[in-house]
């Protein structure tokens, strides 16, 4: 059995071809999205976040709301960009959202991705202190964050407070019990990976990594979640973690398919630069009727380590065809690989 949930970037775009043309009508089909991923039986719906972009970029509204409006979908984020986030009003948001979600936040936190702007965490107030680089600065951000939620008071009461408070040290609140399991690392490398399992965090990768071996991006990818077990095996951790991998399959199952997707064109890894350094592989996609996707699927290394599987969704399609899609892999695919 293996968790199955679907992973929206939530563009938007003005252009006449795009269901989704704005950033209300983007928030609003996410809602709608989830809730349909729920009632044909998906176990979660997750977010890119991106800042400075036609996409989603502040996750916590929109979490609370899916929350409201759903039962038992897990609803996560994949990655929020901790380079931007103050870590204690980020406690406060995490924990609302989890409360008014009953404990079904799943949270992906990461260093981020390439952004749109130059340095646009300074525009939120943000800089490495020195010596630092962004990248420390993202991951001191997640280990003040993850202490906080822990709900253990840290900060000195008014002798003279406008409400009475409790005894002892006062806590960030709402606190929401058991968020701090559900906490996930967006790992790129196999060294921050094995560092989320130090940490005891769960595990993301997705469908892009740093190049570390020149191996196919499955095999590297199952390398990374072996690292990522190894760590959290050694650090002695009490719970059995998870791990997510994302993936873009398309069934081809219709005409209206076939159409959109029937031309292929991703079904090869690609090796490419993410800044002037950084040699990345990115997976490929997966695209073809029914029982060549369960041929295909079946060979990828990743997908067999991890438990949780994240559905890429063109969200500009419309929410109707990304729930077409969704069933099309519970029903046609995912039984025959003994996902369900």
């Amino acid at each position: 059995m293996k968790k199955i949930g679907f992973l929206s970037f939530g563009h938007w775009s003005p252009s006449p071809q795009s269901g989704t043309r704005s950033g209300g009508e983007a928030l609003l089909q996410s809602i709608d999205l989830a809730v349909a991923a729920e009632e044909l039986g998906a176990d979660g719906a997750y977010f890119r976040v991106h800042h400075f972009a036609r996409q989603l970029g502040s996750p916590f509204p929109l979490l609370a709301a899916i929350g409201a409006r759903t039962k038992t979908i897990e609803i996560g984020t994949a990655v929020i960009d901790m380079r931007y986030e103050n870590p204690l009003y980020m406690a406060e948001d995490a924990g609302a959202a989890d409360l008014i979600s009953r404990g079904r936040l799943q949270l992906g936190i990461s260093r981020g991705s390439p952004e749109q702007v130059i340095d646009g965490f300074r525009h939120f107030g943000y800089a490495p202190a020195e010596g630092e680089t962004d990248a420390d600065m993202a991951r001191r951000h997640a280990e003040v964050f993850l202490e906080v939620i822990k709900g253990n008071g840290f900060a000195k009461p008014n002798p003279r407070p406008m409400f009475p408070n409790p005894p002892g040290l006062l806590r960030v609140e709402p606190h929401s019990p058991g968020l701090r399991d559900r906490i996930w690392w967006g790992a790129a490398t196999n060294a921050t990976a094995a560092w989320a399992g130090t940490l005891g965090m769960n595990l993301q990768s997705s469908t892009l990594k740093f190049d570390e071996g020149g191996e196919p991006f499955h095999v590297q990818q199952a390398k990374q979640i072996r690292a990522f077990r190894e760590a959290w095996t050694a650090a002695g951790h009490a719970r059995t973690p998870r791990v997510s991998v994302s993936r873009s399959i398309m069934p081809l199952v219709t005409d209206l398919d076939r159409a959109y997707f029937g031309r292929g064109g991703d079904d090869r890894d690609q090796i490419g630069l993410i800044d002037e350094q950084t040699r990345a592989i990115f997976g490929r996609g997966f695209t073809a009727e029914p029982d060549v996707l369960v041929k295909q699927l079946a060979g990828d290394e990743a997908i067999r380590e991890a438990d949780t599987l994240l559905l890429t969704v063109p969200n500009q399609l419309g929410v109707d065809y990304n729930a077409h899609l969704i069933e099309s892999i519970l029903k046609f695919v995912a039984p025959a690989l003994g996902w369900r």
